[in-house]
């Protein structure tokens, strides 16, 4: 009866957990794989990295265009930021299938957008008109702020529905914000130093600028950068002090370690597990940072201190700039090294003395003459014995000292014997429990 409520357990504890950490796990590049007509726009997913904001959502709603609707959008010869904007305006923070659609109150509704998260929207251009039109029809526009919003778009069909986590629908033709005719600055034009300075980080602008890793910067921008650029409250205190002691390689492996030659956007970052590379990372450095994420929260961990993203700078692939609270601290260059290992000479005088390794010379052998010869003035001692036969002192004083460096060796092996049956307990336990 234990063993089958231990099982039941068991299978109750490996259902939640799988509901927890993969219950609500969704990959939209692999939902759309099966679907070839939307190849182009999948396509698109990956290369704006908008793939990881979606599957880092919990509830979403994905608006996709076939094929040949995606030729109005890619065929404007627009920047991928541009491209990034538009596909944004395509995604729904909510969960819509086809029945929800009709179900609107009072027909229509204005649904949240990724787009609108991204601070690149005008007013509330990062919005999405939703309107249930006669004949069944659904209707999608963009809000265009002073005039009546226009349904560009219409209702398909359900492509894909796991509720209420992720739905995919289809739309007639893309959506164009608004303001997709002034999009952001290309990385080639992107002035870091600029842009680090609007946002408060002087401080980290100036040593970047001194050390000459801002050069380092403006040439992984080509390839991908995403810089992590503390603000200026971040060098308060006793960081300043730590800075002035460091060597100057150790400055610019510092800097360097604030920037990864990759472009990760706030969704990429919010789905990375395990520690990601930096610009100081060589063949004999890791200098790695684990990125974690609650909600909107993104946390940096160096292993020896920790670090939130505050504010979004720019988002303009292949470029992502951030403001950080704290100074990323390596453990290449903080951490403390461990002390040696004592020498023979300093090793601690509580070591026990009935070691072979420091057992004293056993002096007691050898009898002092008063305890090997009887006294002269003692007539009642018996004679002494011949010269030949063994002396009984040194026999009767090895005795004590053998019996007890015995038992110094046999001790340990003592003890690690119950160690080892101590632990063998807790695994046939543990075995048992999940029997």
């Amino acid at each position: 009866m234990g063993r089958i409520c231990a099982a039941a357990a068991f299978s109750v504890l490996v259902s939640f957990l799988f509901l927890c950490v993969g219950g609500n796990a969704h990959n939209i590049t692999a939902i759309l794989d099966a679907f070839p007509e939307y190849s182009t726009y999948n396509d698109y997913l990956t290369r704006t990295k908008l793939a990881d904001e979606i599957n880092s959502r919990t509830t979403i709603t994905v608006l996709v265009v076939n094929n040949g609707a995606m030729a109005a959008l890619t065929g404007k010869k627009l920047s991928l930021a541009a491209v990034k904007n538009a596909m944004s305006l395509l995604v729904l923070l909510d969960y819509f299938n086809g029945q929800k659609l009709h179900d609107i109150s009072n027909g229509t509704a204005l649904s949240t957008t990724l787009y609108q998260t991204t601070g690149n929207a005008v007013g509330n251009g990062g919005f999405l008109n939703i309107t249930d039109l006669k004949g069944g029809k659904v209707g999608f526009g963009a809000v265009t702020p002073g005039s009546k919003a226009k349904l560009d778009a219409m209702y398909v069909k359900s492509v894909k529905e796991i509720p209420y986590n992720v739905s995919v629908l289809e739309i007639s033709q893309v959506i164009l914000p608004s303001d997709l005719s002034a999009p952001a600055p290309s990385a080639n034009a992107l002035n870091v130093s600029a842009e680090l300075e609007k946002a408060g980080c002087k401080i980290f602008v100036q040593l970047i600028t001194d050390t000459g890793v801002l050069k380092t910067y403006e040439d992984a921008i080509t390839t991908g950068l995403t810089l992590f650029a503390p603000t200026d409250e971040a060098f308060a205190g006793p960081v300043m002090a730590k800075l002035k002691k460091l060597s100057s390689a150790q400055q610019v492996s510092l800097l360097e370690y604030h920037a990864m030659p990759v472009y990760n956007p706030t969704g990429t970052l919010k789905t990375a597990s395990g520690p990601m590379s930096t610009l100081a990372t060589n063949g004999v450095h890791k200098y790695a940072v684990s990125v974690s994420s609650a909600g909107d929260t993104v946390t940096l961990d160096t292993g020896l201190s920790k670090s939130t993203i505050t504010k979004t700078l720019v988002d303009d692939p292949p470029v992502a700039l951030y403001s950080i609270n704290k100074l990323l601290l390596p453990s290449e260059i903080f951490a403390v090294a461990p002390a040696p290992a004592p020498t023979p000479e300093t090793a601690p005088s509580s070591s026990p003395t009935t070691s072979p390794e420091v057992a004293p010379a056993p002096q007691t052998l050898t009898p002092t003459p008063s305890a090997a010869s009887p006294s002269p003035t003692s007539s009642s001692s018996p004679p002494a014995p011949p010269s030949g036969a063994p002396l009984q002192g040194p026999a009767s004083s090895q005795g004590p000292s053998s019996a007890n460096s015995g038992a110094s060796f046999a001790a340990p092996r003592h003890e690690a014997a119950l160690g080892y049956l101590a632990s063998m307990v807790i695994v046939c336990s543990a075995a048992v429990m999940f029997l």
